[in-house]
């Protein structure tokens, strides 16, 4: 799908979904607030976007989040017991891959395939 054939609406849902892979991208910087934020975004905006090809990302997104959150808090869990470093590492690696997974697919206009 090239650029010129999104609709005006589809160009603001793209313009809302790459707003949402930045929230997750600064994550890093923030302590992971920005995450919740990019999850209530995809959360308040995910009726717009169903049933056209940003419906993948946003679940690509939602899903991102919350392996992420469940990795970032497994790994405080087990931290003092020294496992939750091998934890931290893998979850901070995939919230990577995602973001750059679901990044380069949306710059494509192309829908994000789900890894199950």
């Amino acid at each position: 799908m090239s650029e010129q054939k999104l609709s005006e609406k589809e160009k603001s849902l793209k313009q809302i979904t790459a707003l949402v892979y930045l929230c997750q991208v600064l994550a890093f910087g923030f302590a992971g607030l920005p995450l919740l934020v990019a999850v209530t975004i995809n959360f308040v905006k995910r009726g717009e976007v169903k049933g056209t090809w940003l419906e993948s990302h946003f679940n690509w997104q939602i899903k991102t989040v919350w392996l992420t959150l469940a990795g970032l808090a497994l790994a405080g869990i087990t931290f003092e017991t020294g496992i939750g470093l091998f934890i931290l590492l893998p979850t901070v690696l995939l919230l990577i891959y995602r973001i750059v997974i679901g990044w380069n697919a949306l710059n494509s206009d192309n829908p994000v395939g789900e890894l199950s």
